[in-house]
């Protein structure tokens, strides 16, 4: 069993692979139950189509915090991460699709005296 961790955002994924059918399991229930919608559902099994490894491993995620399409992205990172784990050289071609690379921005906090992290309140001159 490998294990992985991706991030992005506030959304937090453990990746475990172990060798199998290709079932992917998030939080115990399956992918296409958790993400009905297309797009999302390839974004988590994008890492596991770029090194045709689909049908290799069975995927068992937790995953936890943010929205969907964040916690999406957070399990594609960790997916790739433990590929990477498994065989070196899965990383080369993983690296070219731009998926070992963790998305750094997130939420600006909010600053005291303003509404938002950068709106202000209303200024009023007189």
């Amino acid at each position: 069993m490998i294990h992985a961790i991706g991030r992005r955002k506030t959304s937090v994924a453990r990746v475990y692979l172990t060798p199998g059918n290709g079932d992917i399991k998030i939080n115990n229930r399956d992918f296409k139950e958790y993400f009905p919608v297309g797009p999302l559902q390839y974004i988590v099994t994008h890492a596991q189509s770029v090194v045709n490894a689909k049908e290799n491993f069975d995927v068992t995620v937790n995953v936890m915090g943010g929205g969907i399409r964040g916690q999406a992205e957070a399990i594609r990172l960790g997916i790739a991460r433990a590929l990477v784990k498994v065989s070196e050289e899965n990383k080369s071609p993983l690296r070219k699709e731009g998926l070992m690379t963790r998305d750094p921005r997130m939420v600006e906090r909010k600053k005291p005296g303003q509404r938002k992290a950068r709106k202000r309140f209303q200024f009023s001159k007189r």
